[in-house]
């Protein structure tokens, strides 16, 4: 593919100058791990103002504030206490993810846009109760898939849509770890809810999802496993907690006849379950794996077509300049709060990534094909 064919996916990038004379007054429920990442973003922001923090772990809040030199923000052991007290002009949810649901629809009942971490939550329902909740309210709800802002993950939608690779038929995505289970929350089902698939799958199915216009899913057939969370030899510290999937795999059926083929893993075997590859009736698009999948691509992607009769290959050169995603996520959050803009990822997209984890859980326990079904909210 030629320098001029390639320019065309590029896109410059212009830095705004940002107006720091009013403060938006930021709140944050639950000061864990993804909690520090907010935190970082928000004290680079100028418009930002961290005023009051939840945790429903005793002296947690409070030495998260600690830590970050806030010592003004307040305190508070659980997010009924703090919207119940506070005037806030958004709130970022950072819980486990079974409390998802629960945090941000009590947000958005108060009127406050909410940048929701990922995975959206645990199951359909809860997404259905959160979509409902988003359209009453008419609040900002963005969902914290970071890796969209990479230039090369957008690069993948761009080259889908200008037709390179034709009409869309098969795509082949996941991702995962040799070896790297995380503690903490993550491992059990009274607080993650799902394990890897809730972790990175959702990183992963959104990479193709998005490119392709994110179709409503149809059936899923799927199979999940735990077989390395639970071996004392393998996950020695934690193997008597762990009740969530450390690895899983599907089949699934999209409109407009497209089919995914999907695997993700937090530790297996083997060094990568497959680079993600995406098929069109005019070329075909393999993005490489990474060695722990981390939101980004292995290296440059390869186009396949043919071109006079043969059969060619061209390289998609790695992009750079993405800067920090982390902070874009959240400036673009922050933006669309302060100017009405809409939401840069959407929970009328993610409800069917959400759809799909949902699926993939229950026809795994059931052993069988299941049909989703995504009530019209809209």
């Amino acid at each position: 593919m030629s320098d001029a064919v390639l320019s065309q996916f590029k896109k410059a990038e212009e830095e705004k100058a940002v107006d720091a004379t009013k403060k938006l007054r930021v709140g944050i429920i639950g000061t864990g791990g993804i909690a520090n990442a907010h935190m970082q973003s928000y004290k680079r922001m100028p418009d930002v103002e961290v005023i009051a923090l939840a945790d429903i772990i005793p002296g947690k809040a409070k030495a998260f504030a600690e830590k970050y030199d806030l010592p003004d923000a307040r305190c508070y052991s659980s997010h009924t206490e703090m919207l119940a007290a506070e005037e806030l002009d958004a709130v970022s949810v950072c819980t486990y993810n079974a409390t998802h649901a629960e945090c941000t629809i009590a947000c958005l009942n108060k009127g406050i846009p909410v940048l929701l971490e990922k995975p959206m939550c645990v199951t359909l329902e809860e997404a259905v109760a959160i979509r409902k909740a988003e359209k009453e309210s008419g609040k900002v709800l963005s969902i914290g898939f970071q890796p969209r802002f990479d230039p090369n993950m957008q690069m993948i939608k761009k080259i889908v849509e200008s037709g390179e690779l034709g009409e869309i038929y098969y795509i082949q995505t996941g991702g995962g770890r040799r070896r790297y289970i995380p503690g903490s929350t993550f491992i059990e089902k009274s607080t993650a809810g799902i394990g890897a698939l809730g972790d990175i799958g959702c990183y992963s199915l959104d990479m193709v999802l998005n490119a392709i216009g994110y179709p409503k899913p149809l059936t899923v057939s799927a199979y999940k496993s735990d077989f390395f969370g639970k071996n004392p030899e393998i996950y020695p510290i934690d193997c008597e907690r762990f009740d969530v999937d450390d690895f899983a795999a599907a089949f699934i059926r999209l409109e407009g006849g497209v089919i995914l083929d999907f695997r993700i893993s937090w530790a297996m075997h083997m060094d990568t379950p497959g680079d993600t590859i995406i098929l069109g009736k005019k070329a075909g698009l393999r993005i490489p794996s990474t060695d722990c999948w981390n939101g980004s691509v292995g290296g440059p992607m390869t186009i396949y077509r043919d071109v006079a009769g043969v059969c060619t290959e061209f390289k998609v050169p790695i992009l750079g300049g993405g800067g920090n995603l982390f902070d874009k996520k959240v400036r673009s959050f922050l933006d669309a709060v302060k100017f009405g803009g809409e939401s840069p990822v959407p929970s009328s997209q993610i409800i069917n990534n959400q759809a799909i984890l949902d699926g993939i859980v229950r026809s795994a326990e059931l052993g069988r094909e299941v049909e989703i079904n995504i009530p019209d909210i809209d």
